[in-house]
């Protein structure tokens, strides 16, 4: 008798590919942490423990209020200290996007809602067309970014169309720039940054082969 085993990948990923724009409601200060109400018209097909992309930091759906089209995440302090959630204002409007598994087609690039730090927005362009962004980076990260690689800023998977020492630039789509907050992108706007998974791999290897990096 032949036998088929059906594997299933459970761990859950990002795209890139912002599906809604959500509203913060109410934020409320627990110990170190912050519990964030957020409105998203996504609510009806949400559910408890769903992961869910905020501005590319991935957080846990823990109470759900179809009656307001809402529903609730708390930030610990580790991911306050590391990304913009800290910065975050009732009114503020943020990236979402729901976790997707390798069973499905990817449009954008392998993300994992695992913010690397934060950039500063140092340049907005108008590019007749299109909208052209440029960030500082800081110096111990250059090595993660390569011309015409992914780059993931506040959950939008991106091309880095261009590097200069140390200074990122990427070009934005009008439709992306609708439907998602880089339109709110300045300069001087902290954005978050997450570099390419496969990059940070590829360095991890490199510093053990080195004997820079215990196993």
């Amino acid at each position: 008798m032949d036998f088929v085993i059906h594997i299933k990948y459970n761990q859950y990923m990002f795209t890139g590919i912002v599906e809604a724009i959500g509203k913060i409601i109410n934020i409320e200060k627990k110990g170190n942490n912050k519990v964030f109400s957020i409105a998203s018209d996504l609510v009806p097909e949400l559910k408890i423990d769903q992961s869910i992309s905020h501005n590319g930091v991935c957080l846990t759906v823990e109470k759900l209020d179809p009656s307001t089209n809402q529903y609730q995440i708390t930030a610990i302090h580790e991911t306050l200290s590391k990304t913009t959630l800290d910065y975050w204002e009732t009114g503020d409007k943020v990236n979402l996007e729901r976790s997707v598994t390798l069973e499905q087609r990817l449009d954008g690039h392998l993300v994992q809602g695992h913010v690397d730090g934060i950039v500063g927005c140092t340049r907005r362009m108008d590019r007749n067309g299109s909208s052209g962004f440029t960030f500082e980076l800081p110096e111990d990260t250059l090595h993660l970014v390569i011309p015409h690689g992914s780059v993931t800023l506040d959950g939008i998977s991106l091309t880095v169309s261009s590097l200069s020492g140390r200074f990122l630039s990427v070009a934005i789509i009008p439709y992306t720039m609708e439907h998602t907050i880089a339109k709110n992108w300045w300069p001087g706007q902290a954005v978050n940054v997450e570099y390419d998974v496969f990059g940070k791999y590829m360095e991890r290897y490199r510093q053990i082969i080195e004997g820079r990096k215990e196993i």
